[in-house]
């Protein structure tokens, strides 16, 4: 049958990214406790089409991405990658993966165990050298008490809930419960999925002994991500769902390191 998609483009255009997104499939995911935990991700899987090439094969991503099925983990993205770069006119394959993965938590008082749910992504990059561009990341809910709310009131102070965002470059491997545990160390307070009465009392008075603005839970996190050698860029975000205000709040801090010093990375 005539191939449509490898007929010749004349507007010498290339295009940046083509291919597929909102595609939910199973995945497995390396677990520091269990070792690998099945979960169900959405993934985008997309290349750089050269522009003598007036279209792509959509249905060849999927068939690689088929080959993997349950067996889609960080180990196996290079040679995802580099297969789609292969079967596909491409100057570039591109993949992206989104995906909630749990751990279980235990309540400070009562020492109730739960589930955890956080959404993290993976992001990564190949361009004409065989060498991968990863990005791991994951949202972290932590409570933020304000400084200011405490300092200017007679009782209590407003909190909130507030969602630090963390994507790293790394060297070495970097778990995703070490960067969940740095974000939960950031804020006033740790979130849970179950509580009672005596944990809400103990995590309220808790945040109230350490208030945090965004700022000082992105600088916190910063702090953190620049003591690991492992680690060789991140961006870490920081945005308070306002109780008493009609807006949300944020910080953003992004670096990457040079030789044996952290410099500014435009955001």
């Amino acid at each position: 049958m005539k191939d449509i998609q490898n007929q010749r483009d004349h507007r010498k255009i290339s295009i940046d990214r083509v291919g597929v997104r909102n595609l939910r499939y199973p995945i497995t995911v390396f677990d520091k406790a269990h070792k690998e935990q099945p979960t169900v991700a959405e993934i985008t899987l997309s290349i750089g089409l050269p522009h003598e090439y007036r279209g792509t094969h959509m249905s060849r991503f999927i068939e690689i991405l088929n080959e993997y099925r349950w067996g889609i983990h960080v180990a196996s993205v290079q040679e995802i990658l580099l297969k789609m770069r292969e079967r596909l006119p491409a100057h570039s394959a591109h993949l992206a993966i989104n995906f909630p993965y749990f751990l279980e938590k235990t309540s400070p008082v009562s020492r109730e165990r739960s589930l955890m749910g956080y959404q993290c992504r993976l992001i990564a990059s190949l361009q004409n050298s065989n060498e991968v561009d990863l990005q791991v990341g994951v949202e972290v809910p932590v409570m933020t008490l304000c400084p200011c709310s405490k300092e200017i009131s007679r009782y209590g102070a407003h909190n909130q809930r507030c969602i630090v965002d963390i994507l790293v470059r790394f060297e070495r491997l970097v778990w995703i419960e070490e960067l969940i545990e740095i974000a939960e160390s950031s804020g006033s307070s740790q979130v849970y999925s179950l509580l009672k009465r005596e944990d809400e009392k103990f995590l309220t008075e808790h945040a109230y002994e350490n208030p945090a603005f965004v700022e000082d839970v992105v600088r916190d996190v910063a702090v953190n991500m620049e003591k690991d050698s492992r680690i060789t860029w991140f961006s870490v975000k920081a945005e308070s769902m306002e109780s008493i205000h009609n807006h949300n709040a944020f910080a953003w801090i992004s670096r990457k390191r040079e030789g044996n010093r952290w410099v500014r990375e435009p955001l």
